[in-house]
């Protein structure tokens, strides 16, 4: 069955425009997406701005907390349904797609517990002349109309971190979907409107011009923005935004790995394979560029090999797919560039490096290839991991340091001293000791630095972003006592 994808909103849509949405693996159409054009903009940032006007009114913390325990419970109800969905409209795997719907839930279940734990507080007075008397406190308010641009790579568990703290704080929130993989948002927005949430307050768009997204960000009601994308974008949009808008950037980056001789390679290469080649390589902390200690490389990179070239490539849909295909078949060609363009300049393949179909890469790995490479120096977003050989670990760090992208970096070793040694040197929002760097949990902070990103992820802390803290003071002297 065709999904028809519509506009999530009560606002009257004119001119739709529709987009084919095609499967990833067979290319065959999923769903058929209804566009928004320029003239429904308008329209719908006043829906939302009217919501926020009345948000105290229609929808208190109470029925937030409802909501959320509601949809959780509906969305656990259809966990098959909302994993094969994933893996039909983004080319996951299923057994990959399924731990999604799991995080999905989880996500909902922090959304509704940070509505209880309000981070407002008493701030000191009395403690000198002039706070004499004083008492004052914080409260938490939303910030206003929030604007999610999401990625197609987690479709429903993405939507769950971008909109779910901005419904927690009690903001309206606009949530444009990539039109690679609007399904899952779909069905799971109706989820919360089943549960209770008014429609104005989550509005659903799909939008194929980028000069109508662009209206959007620049109009003086969006109060934040929340985009997972590609970083020449993710800037180029925030440069856009409205004085005083807020905004959280998630972007990618190269997710250096470095492995010391001490650690027990065995042990570790099922983690390394894993964090490099789950969902082909598609994810923003992806490994992509390891660094292996020359004492065990060769045994490493041998057990590396004969894991990959297990690896099953092939229809998402099957329980037995370990890498499903790439999103779009130019992503296929592009990678390949890169590849072959490597190979070409030195870089030795150990295994894979080809082009298994229109829609799918073999799962590689190069040796070595140059430090000035692209597929080094960019990020591949794809099934691609580059090894290196090092004998010092300051140049292991030196090289793992990347002079644009920050993001999450892991370390191998049984060495305590070498671990926090490295926690120290390498600059990355986040070292993982004996963890891969796609390792995440949904109550920790999640982000890059540099231009991998801007502000923290992770359900308490974008809701923390999209709060203020209102400031209360009360003179409690004789002057200002109620006469009786």
């Amino acid at each position: 069955m065709i999904l028809r994808i519509t506009n999530l909103t009560p606002v009257d849509i004119k001119n739709i425009k529709e987009v084919d949405v095609s499967s990833p693996w067979d290319r065959s159409t999923v769903a058929v997406a209804e566009c928004i054009s320029e003239e429904n903009v308008q329209d719908i940032i006043n829906v939302a701005k009217e919501a926020y006007e009345n948000s105290s009114d229609i929808l208190s913390k109470a029925k937030r907390i409802r909501i959320f325990e509601e949809a959780a419970i509906r969305l656990k109800n259809n966990k098959d349904y909302f994993s094969l969905l994933i893996a039909k409209e983004g080319g996951k795997p299923i057994k990959d797609s399924k731990v999604e719907v799991e995080r999905a839930i989880n996500g909902l279940e922090l959304c509704s517990e940070v509505i209880k734990t309000g981070r407002g507080g008493e701030i000191p007075m009395d403690i000198s002349d002039s706070s004499k008397d004083k008492l004052s406190i914080t409260k938490e308010f939303p910030v206003g109309v929030v604007l999610a641009l999401s990625a197609f790579n987690h479709p429903l568990n993405l939507i769950v971190h971008q909109i779910g703290p901005a419904i927690a704080a009690g903001c309206p929130v606009i949530v444009k979907p990539s039109i690679d993989t609007p399904c899952s948002c779909f069905e799971f927005i109706k989820i919360l409107y089943e549960s209770g949430l008014p429609i104005e307050f989550c509005q659903m768009i799909n939008i194929q011009n980028h000069n109508i997204t662009e209206l959007f960000i620049r109009n003086e009601a969006i109060a934040f923005f929340s985009f997972i994308g590609s970083s020449n974008l993710g800037w180029k949009l925030k440069s856009l935004l409205p004085p005083g808008a807020r905004c959280s950037l998630e972007h990618g980056g190269v997710a250096p790995v470095i492995i010391d001789k001490d650690v027990n390679i065995e042990n570790i290469a099922p983690l390394i394979v894993k964090g490099g080649f789950y969902h082909a390589g598609q994810v923003c902390v992806s490994i992509q560029n390891i660094f292996i200690h020359n004492e065990v490389i060769n045994k490493f990179v041998e057990i590396l090999e004969d894991k990959v070239k297990s690896l099953v490539v092939g229809d998402p849909t099957n329980e037995n797919t370990d890498v499903g295909p790439l999103i779009r078949p130019n992503e296929v060609t592009r990678i390949d560039s890169l590849v072959q363009d490597a190979i070409k300049s030195g870089a030795h393949k150990v295994c894979g490096a080809e082009i298994l179909s229109d829609t799918t890469y073999a799962c590689t790995l190069l040796k070595e290839p140059k430090y000035d490479s692209k597929i080094f120096l960019e990020e591949i977003f794809g099934p691609v991991v580059n090894l290196f050989g090092f004998s010092d670990l300051d140049d292991a760090i030196k090289k793992a340091n990347h002079d644009k992208f920050g993001f999450q970096s892991s370390v191998f070793t049984n060495d305590l001293q070498k671990a926090l040694y490295c926690y120290e040197k390498l600059k990355a929002k986040t070292v993982l000791i004996n963890e891969q760097t796609s390792f995440r949990v949904d109550w920790m902070p999640f982000g890059g630095i540099k231009h991998s990103g801007e502000g923290e992820g992770g359900i308490a802390y974008s809701y923390m972003d999209m709060v203020y803290n209102k400031l209360l003071i009360i003179d409690t002297s004789n002057r200002t006592r109620i006469k009786r």
